[in-house]
């Protein structure tokens, strides 16, 4: 879950893990520890139609529901970091 500071969302003030509810960790409105952000916009055949989905994890809970897929995550090592 994520808190802005104003309207145009451009200053993140809170960062919350929709799981277990911890708050993260930021710094000068960035994460400053592993997060996942999960967004969909639900379309046609769906029960959800027109509607639109977001949620953040923190990096344990990620481990957590991950390591219970039948079909493990797809993970590449990557050189470059931002």
């Amino acid at each position: 879950m994520r808190q802005y500071t104003n309207e145009d969302k451009k200053l993140l003030n809170k960062l919350v893990c929709n799981r277990c509810g911890r708050e993260l960790k930021l710094e000068n409105g960035a994460p400053r520890e592993g997060v996942f952000h999960g967004e969909i916009l639900w379309g046609y055949f769906s029960e959800k139609d027109g509607e639109r989905h977001s949620f953040d994890l923190c990096e344990d809970c990620y481990g957590q529901i991950t390591a219970g897929f039948t079909i493990p995550v797809q993970a590449e090592e990557e050189t470059e970091l931002l």
